[in-house]
């Protein structure tokens, strides 16, 4: 066998979903020794090179709809069926190849390879088609996934799980610095009382401008701007062994809900003291601030009538991006002139024990406990 020597041999298939093939087919890898019109050995004619096996099918293709191919896999030969079908991948000359009798869609591409190029294809189709990685052939099924949303999430515009995006500092080098950063962030957040669940961190390539800002793509760019790709961080993190949602009810004449609520130095959005006989005292909101004192826990809110208060991302300058407190406040000020309810998602911290109404299975999410 001379390395240099070319076989006629399956390049490829034009048949996209791999799951689809079998030992049937002609695939990746298959050296072609012959063909025939029936399948006695004594009748195939050998080719040396892709266009003659390519003469050999158009004759046969006059006189049969099918076709018998030999082929070499491994070291061993299989005989298949397949038909003969037009090769449209040449546009300037009539050449022949074939494709899975069983699947229209499965056509294979000839070409003239080395052998040591067709056992490297063999080895991949080996891989696929091998029952022991192949498993069980798969379908689609349909899912009502309106239904589950409502039903099985805290609310239809819950995430459950929440990530926060570091950008390098303009003179910060190495993913290590980055990390470094990202980890004194979730340390003082957690040492502080904020009951964040830790999940994943990854690595998460960027477009920035020459400003160093986060490029936004739109129709109309500046040419002028030079962009670049910069590594960040993306930090993922549960809002609290659970999400216990609140219902506060203000009554005719109440001026302010009853909770004071600051910013802390991580971005969140604490609540630093709940006054008696007010619509946050009534909610339940008084005996989890309690609790989460006695047991060195702050009181979180993570959102506010669905939507998320967490910060999102720290900039190139180190600025972390959260939410307004003057947004905050307007909307609870909006819903006290209409004397209307507002939900609030409280983080919740293990062994909690005060009564809440009950949460979703999502919005518990945690990670198992490891030994």
């Amino acid at each position: 066998m001379v390395p240099s020597e070319t076989v006629v041999c399956v390049k490829q298939v034009k048949q996209n979903a791999a799951e689809e093939w079998d030992e049937t087919m002609p695939l990746p890898g298959d050296i072609i020794e012959g063909v025939a019109k029936d399948g006695a050995d004594a009748s195939f004619v050998s080719a040396k090179a892709r266009s003659e096996l390519s003469s050999h099918l158009g004759k046969i293709n006059r006189v049969a709809d099918s076709v018998w191919l030999k082929v070499r896999r491994g070291e061993g030969t299989v005989k298949l069926r397949a038909c003969v079908v037009p090769d449209k991948t040449l546009k300037l000359q009539k050449m022949f190849t074939v494709r899975a009798a069983s699947n229209e869609r499965h056509v294979a591409v000839l070409a003239d390879l080395t052998f040591e190029e067709c056992f490297q294809l063999q080895e991949m189709s080996r891989r696929v088609v091998n029952l022991d990685f192949k498993g069980f052939h798969r379908k689609g099924m349909k899912y009502d996934w309106k239904h589950k949303v409502g039903s099985y999430l805290p609310d239809r515009r819950s995430t459950v799980v929440s990530s926060i995006l570091f950008m390098p500092l303009v003179r910060e080098r190495g993913i290590e610095a980055l990390t470094v950063r990202v980890m004194a962030w979730f340390s003082a957040a957690v040492s502080s009382g904020i009951p964040l669940v830790f999940i994943n961190i990854q690595t998460e390539q960027t477009i920035t401008s020459d400003a160093g800002k986060e490029l936004a793509w739109s129709r109309q760019e500046n040419i002028n701007t030079t962009v670049s790709i910069v590594q960040g961080i993306r930090f993922w993190f549960l809002p609290g062994v659970a999400e216990v949602a609140l219902q506060l009810s203000p009554e005719h004449g109440e001026t302010r809900f009853g909770m004071e609520i600051k910013r802390t130095e991580e971005g969140f959005i604490g609540i630093y003291s709940i006054t008696t006989g007010t619509a946050a005292e009534r909610a339940g909101l008084g005996e989890l601030f309690k609790q989460a004192n006695r047991m060195g826990h702050m009181l979180v809110i993570s959102r506010l009538q669905g939507k998320s208060l967490m910060p999102s991302i720290v900039d190139s300058e180190g600025l972390i991006h959260c939410c307004d407190n003057a947004d905050i406040k307007d909307a609870l000020f909006s819903a006290l002139e209409k004397t209307d309810s507002v939900q609030v998602h409280i983080m919740g911290w293990p062994n909690q024990t005060v009564a809440a109404p009950p949460v979703s299975a999502a919005a518990a999410l945690r990670p198992p406990d490891f030994v």
